[in-house]
């Protein structure tokens, strides 16, 4: 039995995430930092660079929207592996309430800036890479609901960046405490058994 199933109590398949759920995990999070960055600093930069990296940060959106529905969707089908014999009770509690939160935040994000885009004074579809449109919501434009929407789109992205920190310097505290096998259950290439 490998270094991993043995900490886990698990047979050597059962120890980590899925190829699938692996993929997905890293496919969005990279694309959420990317997006993090495009809507944080976009106003730092001239009209005509913002106006490219608006269209990536929406196209990024809702992608990321997409590829988390289809996230859950595999979470629902397959069984995640059993939390590892290493965490505290408190530490699986908080584990699962931050990934809910995840699914929460990649959901609603998305689904804020649609929304900013489908009630501005100039509704317009949004360009999806310059490949196609995707069309507003069905919603009745206005100010106050446009002004709503874009302060929960920001406040929204502050609570992704903060879980995230929580989320990283959870792995890296598990990391130095010992449990390296823990980071292998997400990212198989960084821990490797002996």
């Amino acid at each position: 039995m490998t270094t991993l199933a043995a900490a886990t109590g698990l047979g050597p398949e059962r120890a980590r995430y899925s190829r699938v759920a692996i993929w997905l995990h890293w496919a969005i999070a990279g694309l959420i930092v990317v997006n993090l960055l495009l809507g944080f600093f976009h106003e730092d930069f001239a009209r005509p660079v913002r106006g490219t990296m608006m269209t990536w940060h929406k196209s990024i959106g809702f992608t990321v929207l997409a590829l988390t529905v289809v996230r859950i969707l595999w979470r629902l089908s397959h069984r995640p592996p059993a939390f590892d014999s290493a965490l505290k009770r408190w530490e699986t509690g908080l584990a699962t309430a931050v990934h809910w939160l995840f699914y929460a935040l990649l959901l609603a994000i998305p689904l804020s800036g649609w929304l900013i885009v489908s009630t501005g004074t100039k509704v317009m579809p949004t360009h999806f890479l310059w490949l196609f449109d995707i069309g507003p919501l069905p919603v009745t434009p206005g100010e106050g609901i446009h002004d709503l929407a874009e302060e929960a789109h920001e406040l929204l992205g502050y609570a992704m960046l903060l879980l995230l920190v929580l989320h990283v310097g959870g792995a890296v505290k598990h990391h130095l405490d010992g449990h390296r096998h823990l980071i292998g259950r997400m990212a198989p290439w960084l821990y490797r058994e002996r």
